[in-house]
C-alpha cells in the first residue's frame, strides 16, 4: 500500500486477528503470551473501575445529535480513567519549548468535527485511512471509548490550543504484540497533527518526546513506550530517534512494513 509521506500521521493500531509474523533483527527479550484468564483479568478490573466512578452514563453535546444512536453516549469514567493505562486524563501538562503540553481524553460531542477534519486531509488519510464524513471517525474513536480502556483517545492541547490527536495504548493487549516480543506494560503511541503551520517545526519531536515522559512519569509498571511507523516515512522515524527512542526491528503487520521503535525506561537519564 502506497502512503505519503507525513511525519506526523503515524497511523492507528493493527485490527482484526492477523496471522503471525516473523519480526525481524529484534533484540532478545520476553515474548508475553496473554492466556484469555489474564485479558479477562484486565477486563473485569477496568469494567469495576468504570462502575465505581460513576452510575450513570454520560451524555455528549448536541453536536453528536446526527451520529448513530451507538455512539451518541460515552459510558462514565471512560477510558481516560481507566486502569489500564493509569488514568491519562489526569496527567499532570508536560512544559516543553514548544509551550504547555497536556493530552485531554475525547469527547465524541466536543471533539469530533476537528478529529473529522484533521482525518480528511490528504497526507493524515494516507496512513490512517479515516477520510470520511464524521461517522467514519466517530466509529472508530467509539471503539476506544466504549471499550475496556485498553486504548485512549486524546487530544494534545497546547498552550491551550487543541493541534494533535494522540491514542495511548497498552501495547501488550494489542494485535501489535502479535509481531514484536512484547513485555508486560509496554505502551504504545499513535499520533497526527492536524495543523499544516505545527508540521515540520520539530513540534512534533519535541511532544513525541514530552508523551513519552509522561508515559513513564505516570505508568510506573511501564519500563518501554513503543510506535510503529512505516518503515517508508523516513521524516517520522528520524522524529522517533530525535525524541528519544531507538529503531529496534522491522516488523510486518497486515497494513504496512513499519519501524518498530522504543523508548526504554532505563536509557532516559543518558537522553
Amino acid at each position: 500500500m502506497t502512503r505519503a509521506e507525513d511525519p506526523w500521521a503515524t497511523g492507528g493500531a493493527a485490527a482484526g486477528p492477523p496471522p503471525h509474523r516473523p519480526v525481524t533483527a529484534v533484540e532478545d527479550t520476553l515474548d508475553l503470551r496473554l492466556t484469555e484468564e489474564l485479558l479477562a483479568v484486565f477486563a473485569s478490573d477496568a469494567s469495576d473501575a468504570s462502575d465505581a466512578s460513576d452510575a450513570s452514563d454520560v451524555s455528549d453535546t448536541a453536536d453528536a445529535s446526527d451520529l448513530p444512536p451507538a455512539l451518541r453516549r460515552t459510558p462514565a469514567g471512560g477510558p481516560g480513567a481507566s486502569t489500564l493505562l493509569d488514568a491519562p486524563g489526569a496527567w499532570h501538562p508536560a512544559t516543553t519549548a514548544a509551550g504547555i503540553f497536556r493530552l485531554v481524553p475525547v469527547r465524541l460531542g466536543r471533539d469530533l468535527a476537528v478529529i473529522t477534519r484533521w482525518m480528511n486531509d490528504p497526507a493524515v488519510a494516507a496512513f490512517w485511512e479515516l477520510a470520511g464524513p464524521e461517522e467514519v471517525t466517530a466509529r472508530h474513536l467509539a471503539a476506544q471509548l466504549e471499550g475496556d480502556g485498553r486504548s485512549v483517545p486524546c487530544l494534545g492541547v497546547l498552550d491551550g490550543r487543541a493541534m494533535s490527536y494522540w491514542e495511548i495504548y497498552r501495547a501488550d493487549l494489542d494485535p501489535l504484540a502479535r509481531h514484536y516480543p512484547a513485555r508486560p506494560h509496554d505502551t504504545g503511541v499513535h499520533l497526527l497533527i492536524g495543523g499544516v503551520t505545527d508540521r515540520g517545526r520539530r513540534v512534533g519531536t519535541t511532544l513525541l518526546r514530552a508523551v513519552a515522559d509522561l508515559v513513564l512519569d505516570h505508568r510506573p509498571s511501564c519500563a518501554r513506550v513503543v510506535a510503529e511507523p512505516d518503515l517508508r516515512n523516513t521524516p517520522s522515524v528520524s522524529a522517533f530517534l530525535s525524541a528519544g527512542f531507538r529503531f529496534s526491528a522491522e516488523v510486518e503487520l497486515p497494513e504496512k512494513r513499519a519501524a518498530l521503535m522504543i523508548r526504554d525506561r532505563a536509557h532516559r537519564d543518558h537522553l
